[in-house]
């Protein structure tokens, strides 16, 4: 054999042992469907552990550890090189109302409307581009926002719309403007009075203001969206939702046809957003409900009730212990008797579902805390939630932990009511409003929200809130009552794995452990250590649920 051909086979020999190496090699490793690996990956396990890199199969996290050992374990078609990039687990919404969002992208936008000139000017864009529209709507506005702080009144609109009901709703969603026409669809007269709601009337005539349950004499003469809209409007809110990193929301306030709808659109792989269902407390939910208990999915849970206590702070609707500062004699309102809020509850216990109760005022608060303790009795794992807690008395506030009830809190909302809600409180008052630290620690956790589309939905607005206690424009500086600040890590589980205890599903996700759902979301800069100025500015680069990429920017 000539040197040319020796060199040849010996070169086929050793390619012949590589190749068996390599086979080898592949066969003693586990096959994955998916490798992240070169991460900042914070875990957010009890030791809040920071990790580089996981592996997934079948829509699961299997294994967590350095780059180096799960590439040296595991083998999978899919590799998602971090690029040292941080990671999170997937962001939970513990508070918001993703379906009306969804639909409400379909009306007129009015958040950060800065005068209702403005607000008209929208309205009239609206009528526009929607011609054949039966009604207009609209929400968002904030007379706050404006340079006349008072609300506005319905002569313009009924100069403009006399023959088209329109109804735009307050940012908070506890009061409305309506005009003459939508009155009139409505019934609503100078006199109407009610239960849980205010029409407003001066000089005798009605301004077109409704608070609380008078907006629902209007609004429910809208004409329902059909299917094909509704589905849209799903579609849309979870387009844009997984933008901004979230893949879980707990939906405030549902009727079982929609509960039906995101059911069958999840389970016909329409929707992969993760839904924590609370149903409104009528007769048809609770007729179906009780008599077949709560209904749990992968992507869907239904075990929760949603009541309302009171209304909001800045409609003057929230119940106070003692008069509004700036409204004389005023202490705003209960939307139900004591006795049916301690009649749903005994309901609610019997049947084994979780009581979620909107409560903004310290009488409100000091009303269902105590009812709660009643049914309750003492420690529990019930995990009944006040939605807000926003204004909480100091004699109540250890009823929190005596009863472990858990205080669902929108961080949001102190940075955005922080500018008029000294006005509406007064000097002590303020002091015992939005206490997110002092809540966190009567339970030892406390799950995080925005209540979108009352706030933005990005998550990140939500964090810096929590820890810097300012808004966007970073006021005030130094942070507002910050003795009430939550710490980095600790707002981060507030939206992650105790949003996901507050409803019962700590055990599947929440964070980036063997044995949970895969998902998890890649960012462009990590919230542990930027100056807290960059917190809202955080990007998504991409999500994942179950192991899928839904988003990359």
């Amino acid at each position: 054999m000539n040197k040319t051909l020796r060199t040849l086979a010996a070169a086929l020999l050793l390619g012949s042992s590589f190749l068996s190496s390599c086979a080898s090699t592949n066969e003693s490793m586990e096959q994955a469907d998916l490798i992240v690996f070169n991460g900042t990956v914070y875990t957010v396990n009890d030791n809040f552990d920071k990790a580089e890199a996981f592996a997934v199969k079948d829509g699961k996290i299997i294994a967590v550890g350095t780059t180096a050992a799960i590439r040296e374990q595991y083998t999978a078609a899919e590799e998602l090189d971090a690029e040292g990039k941080t990671i999170y687990p997937g962001l939970i919404d513990a508070h918001t109302h993703f379906y009306r969002y969804g639909l409400g992208l379909q009306s007129a936008e009015l958040v950060g409307t800065e005068s209702f000139e403005e607000v008209v000017q929208q309205l009239v864009a609206q009528r526009e581009k929607y011609p054949e529209a039966d009604w207009i709507t609209g929400r968002g506005w904030d007379q706050n926002d404006w340079p006349e702080k008072e609300f506005p009144t319905k002569d313009t609109l009924d100069l403009l719309f006399p023959e088209t009901p329109v109804i735009i709703t307050r940012i908070d969603g506890h009061a409305a403007l309506a005009n003459q026409k939508a009155l009139e669809l409505a019934g609503v007269k100078p006199q109407t009075k009610m239960v849980g709601g205010l029409v407003e009337v001066k000089d005798g005539r009605m301004t077109g203001i409704l608070i609380d349950n008078a907006v629902d004499m209007v609004t429910d003469k809208i004409p329902e969206a059909d299917e094909d809209e509704k589905r849209q409007a799903l579609k849309n809110a979870e387009a844009n939702v997984f933008a901004v990193g979230l893949t879980s929301v707990d939906d405030a306030g549902l009727d079982k046809s929609t509960v039906d709808l995101i059911d069958a659109m999840q389970q016909q792989g329409e929707l992969q957003i993760r839904v924590y269902a609370m149903l409104n407390p009528n007769k048809e939910n609770q007729d179906y409900y009780f008599k077949n208990g709560p209904y749990k999915t992968d992507r869907l849970n239904v075990r929760s009730f949603k009541v309302y206590a009171d209304g909001a702070l800045g409609s003057r609707g929230a119940n106070l212990l003692k008069p509004y500062a700036d409204q004389d004699n005023h202490y705003g309102f209960l939307l139900a008797s004591e006795q049916e809020f301690r009649d749903i509850a005994k309901l609610l216990n019997e049947h084994g579902f979780q009581m979620n109760s909107h409560a903004i005022g310290d009488s409100a608060n000091r009303l269902l805390l105590d009812i709660y303790g009643n049914v309750l009795g003492g420690k529990n794992d019930k995990r009944w939630r006040i939605e807000h807690s926003q204004i909480v008395n100091p004699e109540d506030m250890n009823k929190f932990g005596q009863y472990s009830i858990i205080p669902s809190v929108q961080p949001t909302h102190a940075t955005s009511d922080l500018y008029w809600a000294g006005d509406r409180l007064g000097s002590e008052r303020i002091r015992h409003a939005y206490p997110f630290k002092e809540l966190m620690q009567q339970n030892g956790y406390i799950p995080l929200g925005s209540d979108f589309p009352v706030e933005d939905i990005n998550p990140f607005y939500t964090f810096h809130a929590a820890v810097a206690r300012q808004d966007a424009k970073n006021y005030p500086e130094g942070g507002f009552q910050m003795e009430n600040a939550l710490s980095r890590e600790d707002a981060l589980r507030g939206m992650t794995v105790w949003a996901a205890r507050s409803n019962f599903e700590e055990g599947e996700k929440g964070s980036i452990e063997a044995g949970k759902f895969a998902d998890f979301i890649l960012v462009d800069k990590d919230l542990m250590t930027i100056a807290p100025a960059e917190m809202r500015g955080v990007q998504v680069l991409s999500t994942y649920v179950n192991g899928k990429q839904v988003y990359k920017k």
